[in-house]
């Protein structure tokens, strides 16, 4: 697939890294345009422009912290019915709680905030380091990402990307469930970092045969 990675950071920089390791396109823009050129360079993929980064692509991987997520995709102008990945997380500035819940989410005010363009939440549950070290835990175990959104080709998309990193895919259903998939980042953070657990960790759900 042609994917936009918007963001230049850890996890844009840990998506573009599995994305073109997965044989995909993948065209990177910044707020730092001169960080993008880097980035993109390290990997093989392209540098752009906001204004022509989105252009063509199936997927935009919005990879940007959240106060930053609805600007940074109005500046690249996705057209109608774009597929958009959101990991964004509504956190506090100490990281260790969340400015939003119970009756929106981030991703839903992104959704409400740019109405033209299908938002999939994903990937928001995965620690960059995970992200960049790859799915496979050992032993059989893979990372799931939960995928939570209104459009059913639009998850499609999103699943088929996943799966193409190596990481498990969990439907959890639609957009509004960000509201729980959030809380459930927040919990993740709260256990490496501030439980002392490390960044090498992820949740999944299990089910007995």
């Amino acid at each position: 697939m042609k994917i936009t990675v918007i963001g230049s950071g850890n996890m844009g920089s840990a998506f573009v890294q599995q994305l073109t390791k997965a044989g995909h396109q993948v065209i990177v823009t910044g707020r730092d345009a001169a960080k993008a050129s880097q980035l993109a360079a390290r990997y093989g993929a392209r540098a752009a422009a906001a204004a022509d980064a989105a252009t063509g692509s199936e997927l935009i991987v919005l990879a940007t912290a959240y106060p930053d997520a609805v600007s940074a995709l109005r500046a690249v102008a996705p057209g109608a019915g774009q597929v958009v990945v959101d990991i964004t997380n509504p956190l506090t500035d100490d990281y260790m709680g969340l400015t939003l819940g119970h009756t929106t989410s981030a991703a839903e005010e992104i959704a409400r905030a740019v109405p033209n363009v299908q938002i999939v939440k994903a990937f928001n549950t995965v620690f960059a380091q995970v992200l960049a070290a790859g799915a496979d835990f050992g032993d059989g175990k893979k990372v799931a990402t939960f995928i939570a959104g209104d459009d059913a080709k639009a998850k499609e998309t999103v699943e088929t990307m996943a799966r193409s990193m190596g990481f498990d895919v969990i439907d959890a259903g639609a957009l509004k469930n960000a509201r729980y998939l959030e809380p459930l980042a927040g919990l993740n953070i709260y256990l490496g970092y501030g439980a002392g657990l490390g960044t090498s960790i992820a949740p999944t759900w299990l089910r007995k045969a």
